[in-house]
């Protein structure tokens, strides 16, 4: 399967080295499924800092610490989701077990994720969204504001999964849009040569 055929806008993928985007990754069969897992997830608020965001997420393999910067020990991956691991680490060609990292997310209806990179543990970032679609956006890191006009948009479509590696990893920030319904997302990240 060629991934960069199957990336809809030339235009994002061409000034983003790195990000891949495929629609259909999943059938609705397998979303509905997954959807009924993360709800049965002991989902909490995310913190950042002193602030919690308004997204309810699920750490496995790894909680980051905000406040001293570290990534603390986490529960193993639920094994209901090890399939959808093995999925994904094949559509990737590594080892599944070298995706040492979960986050699953529920955004509700409104709900935004601001600008950011994530954290530095974790080189290759690969994400499916499930419910509702959503918006990325992209801008060059560092930010100047005289870049404005470089932000570019994805629209993610349920089902659909992206990676984010390379340039698209670590010299672009991206944020969500508010999502116009309940949307879910399932981040896998591997870890970093020698980190």
């Amino acid at each position: 399967m060629n991934q960069s055929s199957l990336f809809g806008d030339e235009e994002v993928r061409a000034s983003i080295p790195g990000l891949v985007y495929q629609p259909e990754f999943l059938s609705q069969t397998e979303e509905q499924e997954l959807i009924a897992i993360i709800r049965s997830l002991p989902l909490h608020a995310a913190k950042y800092k002193q602030y919690l965001a308004r997204r309810r997420v699920a750490s496995f393999g790894g909680s980051y610490d905000f406040d001293t910067n570290q990534l603390l020990p986490a529960r193993a991956l639920d094994e209901r989701l090890l399939p959808l691991r093995d999925r994904v680490a094949a559509w990737q060609r590594v080892p599944a077990d070298s995706l040492v990292h979960a986050l699953v997310a529920e955004y509700a209806p409104g709900t935004p994720l601001g600008w950011h990179r994530d954290v530095p543990n974790f080189e290759r970032i690969i994400g499916i969204s499930l419910g509702s679609e959503a918006t990325l956006r992209f801008r060059p890191y560092p930010y100047e504001p005289g870049l404005l006009r470089q932000v570019v948009e994805l629209a993610v479509q349920p089902r659909s999964i992206y990676v984010m590696q390379g340039e698209a990893r670590w010299g672009w920030q991206h944020c969500v849009e508010e999502t116009p319904g309940l949307r879910w997302s399932v981040t896998f990240r591997d870890g970093r040569v020698g980190g």
